[in-house]
């Protein structure tokens, strides 16, 4: 369907309005318009309504199927996927989960084990549609002496198929080690990294932000946090992060993951929280699946009765920036999962409700994340910008989230890349011992 040429013109696709600006067609209820594109020498060179010109006798008719710009994926923590052969959680908690991956990572975690579970999660991003990555790297010592060397290794193995992003991660408490947050910084600097802490309501929350707002602003970085990741809802280091921003003047991105006791508080908490966060400028990344999968979980003999998700839809009136991505693969957080971003989206359309309508919702897998992660270009079809999108057979929003696509042509520089999803055999020897 695409063919191997420098240049070509697909004509009569489904493109999104949110993720085309600039068209200038008749779009449906759910924001899609048939459209014509132009590619040549890895670009895209035109878009334009279909019909608005005569097509060439060779343009490609793609009879209405939708194009998406390859999706952006701006949480995911590459460094602990597809552990979960050898460390399951032995309940479904989060607790659990924390304190499984712990083990393993104290036991196993060497560079080359690193290493070869990073590049099979890659591996399977990049054949699903996958542009740009952020992943958390446990930074907990010694593990970030042995964790960043190998992410910055994979960085260059992968540069022109998938842009990586790293933050590092550790729970508040690290800060109080002033010296050695101060080392983790430069560290993190001298990688082109961002700086990331888990927030707890820990006693001394204000002075240790101060402390991660001042090395970030010290060191030139933009900020990730984890923040409120369980149904407490006296957990509000949402509002606190967006306070310590106020008050530093930090001027860089931030975007905060989870933010899940957010949907469990009183109205005047929220509404002081999210006045606070659209004022500070943070953005908000929110993981349906893994939320799902994690929060609210008792017992056998109890139905979860929470969603375990944040107020994206309130976020969102406001203006603060909003996206969902993929967060754990395979590990104890997260049984499940491929880093599939068209996965995550249509999840969260069920989960979140990001329907009826669509609006611009589609840019939180694309266009936003790429904002948030300063990747000019990315997440858009646009005259002038890379040829990197994805062809699918649904026609209609239904049809495209209804089934997994798994035969989804993914090109890359206006040139279709081999889709070949790695064998779970090939990690088999990680799982032994």
């Amino acid at each position: 369907m695409i063919p191997d040429t420098a240049s070509y013109r697909l004509a009569d696709v489904r493109l999104h309005a949110s993720l085309t600006p600039g068209l200038s067609a008749a779009f449906d209820s759910d924001g899609f318009a048939l459209a014509d594109m132009m590619v040549a020498d890895g670009k895209i060179t035109a878009v334009t309504a279909h019909g608005k010109s005569k097509a060439p006798a060779d343009a490609i008719d793609l009879g209405g199927r939708i194009v998406l710009p390859c999706f952006v994926d701006c949480h995911t923590h590459i460094d602990k996927g597809h552990i979960w052969p050898r460390k399951p959680n032995p309940d479904g908690t989060f607790m659990g989960a924390l304190n499984a991956t712990g083990n393993d990572r104290a036991a196993r975690w060497s560079a080359e084990d690193v290493a070869r579970r990073m590049d099979f999660s890659l591996r399977c991003a990049y054949a699903h549609g996958t542009r740009a990555l952020r992943t958390h790297l446990d930074s907990v010592a010694p593990q970030e002496e042995i964790s960043w060397p190998v992410f910055e290794a994979m960085r260059e193995t992968w540069r022109g198929r998938i842009d990586l992003q790293a933050a590092c991660l550790l729970g508040i408490e690290g800060v109080r080690d002033k010296a050695w947050f101060e080392r983790l910084a430069k560290r993190v600097a001298a990688a082109k990294g961002v700086l990331g802490v888990v927030t707890y309501m820990v006693p001394d929350l204000e002075e240790l932000l101060d402390q991660v707002f001042a090395q970030a602003i010290k060191h030139g970085l933009d900020l990730d946090f984890h923040a409120d990741e369980t149904d407490d809802v006296a957990a509000i280091s949402l509002k606190k992060i967006a306070e310590a921003s106020l008050w530093s003047g930090f001027d860089g991105n931030i975007l905060v993951g989870h933010c899940c006791s957010l949907s469990r508080q009183p109205d005047l908490e929220v509404l002081d929280t999210l006045d606070k966060v659209a004022k500070a400028g943070l953005a908000v990344v929110s993981l349906p699946m893994c939320n799902l999968y994690l929060q609210d979980r008792r017992n056998n003999n109890t139905t979860p009765r929470w969603r375990g998700v944040t107020l994206v839809h309130e976020m969102k009136a406001r203006g603060i920036k909003v996206a969902v991505a993929s967060d754990n693969t395979r590990d104890p957080f997260y049984a499940y999962g491929d880093l599939d971003m068209l996965e995550v989206y249509r999840m969260a359309t069920r989960i979140l409700h990001f329907d009826h309508p669509v609006g611009d919702w589609p840019k939180a897998v694309a266009a936003t994340p790429a904002e948030v992660m300063r990747l000019d270009g990315a997440g858009t079809l646009a005259s002038g910008g890379s040829a990197d999108f994805i062809v699918f057979k649904g026609r209609s929003w239904t049809e495209l989230l209804s089934r997994p696509e798994s035969d989804r042509i993914v090109v890359r520089d206006g040139r279709a890349i081999e889709r070949r999803l790695p064998d779970y055999a090939e990690l088999d020897e990680l799982m032994v011992g």
